[in-house]
């Protein structure tokens, strides 16, 4: 049974692992191939300009895609990354509400392709389009 919302902020705020920069990450949506998150761009997200730290940026787009994908009717088996590609296109700073949007475009026999935006949630502002491809590792009966 895939995780639900609910499961997914718990984790998010519990974890010890890497994935504790995303504590504050705040999952609103999920189903379908789609998850959308939102966060409010803290001191512990930003770069040392007080800006939208792109290597927070880059997780976002890696982990709100998996779960996107694990939403998915065909995305419900063990995956890997292959390929992350962000695209930096406006900053934002602390203070500023940010929202994440991860679609699912494909999901093939071994490959996975995702695609994600994030905006400014205010603006409505194009900051960070993302893509990942994932590998499905499908278990061989």
């Amino acid at each position: 049974m895939p995780l639900t919302i609910a499961e997914i902020n718990q984790l998010f705020r519990t974890t010890k692992n890497f994935d504790r920069v995303l504590q504050k990450v705040n999952v609103i949506s999920l189903g379908n191939g789609s998850c959308r998150a939102e966060v409010k761009v803290a001191e512990e997200h930003s770069n040392i300009m007080g800006g939208l730290h792109g290597g927070f940026s880059a997780t976002l787009v890696d982990v709100i895609s998996t779960y996107a994908l694990v939403s998915h009717k065909k995305g419900r088996v063990p995956h890997v990354s292959v390929h992350i590609n962000t695209e930096y296109i406006k900053g934002a700073k602390i203070g500023d509400q940010i929202e994440i949007i991860a679609d699912t475009v494909r999901v093939g026999k071994t490959l996975a392709f995702l695609e994600v935006f994030i905006k400014n949630k205010h603006t409505g502002d194009l900051l960070v389009k993302g893509s990942h491809t994932k590998f499905l590792m499908n278990v061989k009966e």
